[in-house]
C-alpha cells in the first residue's frame, strides 16, 4: 500500500459505546471530480498515538473504480479530521 495521507469527507456511525464505524466517504480524484466510496468491510480498528496525536486507524475494503481495494483510513480525535492514509 502506498501512503497518500489525503483529507476526505466522511460519513460515520458512532454507537452508544463511542465506537466508530465508517460508512462512506468522498474523495477528490486526480482530475478534480468528487467520488463517493462506500466502505464495504472494516477488517480492523486500532487506536494509536502519532507525534502526540491520538488517532483511530481503520483497515477497510471497498470497490474503487470497479476494482476491489484494501486501504487505511485515519481519524484524528483532536481535530476531528479524517484522511485516506494508505491505498
Amino acid at each position: 500500500m502506498k501512503v497518500i495521507a489525503k483529507p476526505i469527507e466522511m460519513i460515520a456511525w458512532f454507537n452508544e459505546d463511542g465506537k466508530i464505524k465508517p460508512i462512506r466517504f468522498r474523495l477528490e480524484t486526480e482530475n478534480g471530480e468528487k467520488e463517493v466510496i462506500k466502505v464495504l468491510k472494516v477488517f480492523s480498528t486500532e487506536k494509536e498515538k502519532i507525534a502526540g496525536n491520538i488517532m483511530f486507524s481503520f483497515k477497510c475494503k471497498s470497490i474503487i473504480q470497479n476494482i476491489e481495494k484494501i486501504y487505511e483510513l485515519k481519524y484524528e480525535i483532536n481535530s476531528s479530521k479524517w484522511m485516506l492514509f494508505k491505498i
